[in-house]
């Protein structure tokens, strides 16, 4: 890196230019002000434990700087425990024991481990905000697909008005490449549209007059007029979001286990050792001072450090072993669910295949060749940006075919397209282009087209000048992985093993035919996959959703697990998933699973360790057996224990 005083003028004049790094770096300590201070908190807390053990300063330097790491980790359940006494409830819960186990810890000298639990407990708290921030950035993710504005036909003139206000009924103009503001049914005009975010579908879908749309889809290369069937707050696009709301509200397991702990823990904890410190002295047993330091020794015992670093320990440790073979999950809680799925859900396009078509088959009449059918084919498609088009001209350049030079390009809604080749007409599209004018087809292009049909092709009929050139089959191809993904899945006990998608069930089937899924539900909105999510979950208790679009969000945000793809996921699946998997390699998953069920072993093994240690400390501070120096020594010797022992899932490779 260039050192900025070798040329200070223009270092200068490039800081100036280019505030992006100060500016980014401040909107997120604005926006994450906890995990801010808690960073600031665990700098002092590392700085004032190197300068207690280097000796070379006074005492009271690094007992101010554990002070202030206290004041910065004990501020917010200070502040939940001061609403907690305003709401008239119990302000005994799990805040309250860690600032009484801190001060304990104090109390008795180890002011180092005192700073730290509340630090640790400071750093948690801002992490489940971030989450949280997360989860709402989804949200806005998919209201912004919509228009802010709609185009409303009124009396012959169009007049542009806030999305909000339009009603059901209104007329609404949607030009060539724009985003339809609202469902509606087409009153006028074709064209293409991409409903990918909605469906799923790969392709763009022909719309015509009568023809349902969708808002949050993208309009292609025809205007359309539009009868607006729901109001903002009843779009799909709407229901989408509130599906993706809700199941992010929903509590995870682990959340639910710690209250039931709190409850019970902490309650019995702070009323033992009450009785502890008076009972002895009122029966006149002991004396106050010894009851007294009796007490603190138990609260020391008693302070969960381990428990509460164990699991944790081990959830970052699998996080980060999960992260760095290309697999990037967003919590503990997350990693934990995926180590207990079942049944298991996948989209098709873009997650079980590639997301885009391309050529499948080549199927020339007896006397053509089938570089002539894909030449001609090329030359006409190579002027239009239909997805099935750009396939056919990728397949030319691959199989290095040349094309000659086509005429102008007409489109016919819902059939295909006419141009010309070397002076004679060119006729590309599906059975209805010839169909409909009452055209006869001979036996092996209706042949052909029926068989590919049944396979789940797209397919495209060739005709150039008076001559029957072929048929070409399309279809988005599945990603060469997935079958050895499925049986290793399989292997690991997991399944079923379903494929969910928006397509026809005659394409979902041959795919689904084709990659040896167990079962394959096609045809499906959003809220379909989230019943289809929600009937596997009450069949099997856990399921993980995997999926990349827009239209999986709902259904990854129901899941026990979502998980979407990395590379070619959209930014809302990515969002709203537990865990994505990069590079969009499925072969990772099997990965992710294995290193889930291993954090999920050590997490068991530590909450054993740990428990098992509280618990003889606790009974040997109680009978004095066991002075507040070994207490301090047993308790972070359980707690050096349950970290190293977290950190072996570092270790962890798929066999």
């Amino acid at each position: 890196m260039m050192d900025p005083m070798s040329d200070p003028t223009g270092w200068l004049e490039r800081t100036i230019a280019e505030p992006q790094v100060p500016t980014a770096l401040a909107r997120f300590l604005s926006r994450h002000e906890g995990l801010a201070w808690a960073g600031a908190a665990g700098l002092l807390l590392l700085t004032s434990w190197i300068i207690e053990g280097s000796g070379e300063f006074p005492r009271w330097v690094a007992l101010s700087g554990y002070a202030i790491v206290g004041i910065i980790g004990g501020r917010e359940p200070m502040i939940h425990l001061v609403a907690r006494i305003r709401e008239r409830k119990s302000p005994i819960d799990i805040d309250f024991l860690m600032v009484v186990a801190a001060i304990g810890a104090a109390s008795v000298g180890a002011e180092a481990e005192g700073a730290f639990l509340l630090f640790l407990f400071a750093f948690a708290n801002a992490l489940e905000a971030y989450a949280l921030d997360r989860a709402r950035s989804a949200i806005r993710a998919l209201a912004n697909l919509a228009p802010p504005k709609a185009r409303l036909l009124r009396d012959g003139v169009e007049e542009e008005i806030p999305v909000e206000q339009v009603r059901v009924g209104d007329v609404i103009v949607v030009r060539p490449a724009e985003r339809i503001p609202s469902d509606g049914v087409v009153r006028a005009g074709t064209s293409g549209v991409d409903q990918s975010t909605i469906t799923g579908e790969s392709v763009p879908v022909d719309k015509g007059p009568g023809d349902e749309i969708f808002a949050g889809t993208l309009n292609g290369e025809g205007a359309l007029e539009i009868v607006a069937t729901r109001a903002v707050g009843d779009r799909t696009l709407d229901r989408v979001i509130q599906l993706v709301e809700e199941a992010q509200s929903a509590k995870a397991p682990m959340e639910r286990l710690t209250e039931q702990f709190e409850r019970i823990f902490v309650p019995s904890i702070v009323v033992v050792d009450i009785l502890l410190i008076i009972l002895p002295p009122l029966l006149g047993i002991d004396e106050w001072g010894r009851s007294l330091y009796r007490g603190m020794t138990v609260l020391v015992a008693a302070s969960p450090c381990a428990l509460v670093l164990g699991p944790p320990a081990a959830m970052l440790a699998g996080i980060a072993q999960a992260a760095r073979r290309g697999v990037l999950v967003k919590g503990g809680a997350h990693l934990e669910a995926l180590a207990s799925v079942r049944a298991m859900a996948f989209d098709k396009t873009g997650t079980l295949t590639l997301g885009h078509p391309e050529v499948t088959d080549l199927l020339s009449l007896p006397g053509i060749e089938p570089h002539e059918l894909l030449a001609v084919a090329a030359a006409v498609e190579s002027r239009s940006q239909h997805p099935l088009a750009q396939a056919v001209v990728r397949r030319a350049a691959a199989d290095g075919v040349t094309v000659p030079e086509a005429g102008d390009l007409k489109s016919v809604t819902a059939r295909g397209v006419h141009s010309s080749v070397a002076g004679e007409a060119v006729q590309i599209g599906n059975l209805r282009m010839w169909t409909d004018d009452a055209v006869l087809l001979p036996d092996e292009i209706t042949e052909r087209v029926a068989d590919l049909g049944q396979r789940g092709r797209s397919v495209m009929v060739v005709r150039h000048g008076d001559r029957w050139l072929g048929v070409i089959g399309l279809a988005d191809p599945p990603r060469p992985s997935v079958p050895a993904v499925l049986a290793e899945l399989r292997a690991m006990g997991l399944g079923p093993l379903v494929m969910l998608t928006g397509d026809h069930r005659g394409v979902g089937e041959a795919v689904g035919r084709e990659l040896g899924v167990d079962q394959v539900l096609a045809d499906l909105m959003p809220e379909d996959k989230v019943e289809a999510i929600q009937e596997l979950l009450k069949q099997h208790g856990t399921v993980a959703m995997v999926g990349d679009g827009v239209n999986d969000a709902p259904a990854l945000a129901a899941s026990t697990v979502g998980i979407a793809m990395g590379g070619a996921g959209t930014a809302v699946a990515l969002e709203t998933a537990d865990a994505a998997l990069m590079g969009d390699d499925l072969a990772r998953l099997p990965f992710a699973v294995g290193v889930a069920r291993r954090t999920r072993q050590l997490i068991r093994q530590n909450l054993f360790i740990a428990g098992g240690a509280m618990a003889a400390l606790l009974v040997l501070a109680a009978t004095d057996v066991l002075h507040i120096g070994p207490a301090v020594l047993g308790h972070e010797g359980s707690t050096l224990v349950v970290i190293a022992n977290a950190l072996r899932v570092l270790g962890y490779e798929k066999k």
